[in-house]
């Protein structure tokens, strides 16, 4: 897909991976809507990255907020193209902790933001995508990009909810491509390892430093930017659909 004037919706795009990717599309020549909770940091993108950008406050989780964030996109673009899912939320706790089992509603929290959250923007774009005039000589139609982690795979302790959630974004990527082959949209999933997100500007040098260390090469946090140049990449290769690419350095993460 070429990405001039396509249009994207970009979940948790004020900030971190999605704010990379964004920046990424605008480069590109694209139009972007930002999804996101976080209503200064949305407003600031778009002062900063120009009349291509658009923003709603969107509850990935919430079927209304949902839809009523694509209504704004199709107003705002007439279109939508692209789909960027990088919201989500890493809440730790241990199946048996010192106060005792994890709390129910902890554990549903995490998986209705970063799984059902993640499938409920996806299934209603794709419903909007699949009305595009076919855009290559394959039939295509759009692409949806949805994040997982390596915590999907090596998950750690404590992760039981954030593993669970993101092994099935994992998970559910084959089946909803071939959901979508139909269509001619395209799905994707990138599993990122650790990177320089706004979880991790939080951390002392000495821990990202301890942390930069446990990653095979190079020895440092994935950048977001990585991150966006991979996800653009994927949107250009017609080729590439129903796949989960680790963008990891080569880690394997430790149990705790």
């Amino acid at each position: 897909m070429n990405l001039k004037d396509k249009v994207a919706v970009v979940t948790g795009g004020a900030s971190g991976l999605g704010l990379a990717t964004v920046t990424r599309l605008v480069e590109k020549g694209a139009k972007v809507v930002i999804f996101d909770l976080n209503e200064l940091k949305a407003k600031e993108a778009v002062e900063q990255l120009g009349e291509n950008v658009q923003s709603a406050i969107v509850n990935v989780a919430d079927d209304e907020s949902v839809q009523k964030g694509i209504k704004q996109a199709i107003e705002a673009f007439g279109a939508i193209h692209i789909c960027v899912n990088c919201a989500g939320v890493g809440t730790p706790g241990k199946t048996i902790g010192k106060k005792g089992v994890l709390p129910l509603e902890e554990f549903n929290r995490v998986i209705g933001i970063n799984l059902i959250g993640t499938f409920n923007v996806l299934r209603l774009a794709a419903n909007e995508m699949k009305n595009n005039e076919p855009l290559t000589d394959s039939g295509e139609r759009g692409v949806i990009i949805n994040t997982a982690s390596v915590a999907a795979f090596d998950g750690q302790m404590g992760q039981a909810a954030y593993g669970a959630s993101k092994a099935g974004v994992a998970g559910m990527t084959l089946p909803v491509s071939r959901d979508l082959s139909e269509f001619g949209i395209r799905v994707n999933t990138i599993a990122p390892g650790l990177f320089m997100t706004p979880m991790a500007d939080t951390l002392s040098e000495k821990v990202i430093k301890k942390l930069s260390e446990s990653v095979e090469f190079p020895k440092r946090l994935g950048r977001p930017s990585e991150f966006a140049e991979l996800a653009t990449f994927i949107m250009e290769h017609e080729y590439l659909n129903g796949e989960v690419i680790r963008l990891d350095g080569g880690i394997r993460m430790s149990p705790r």
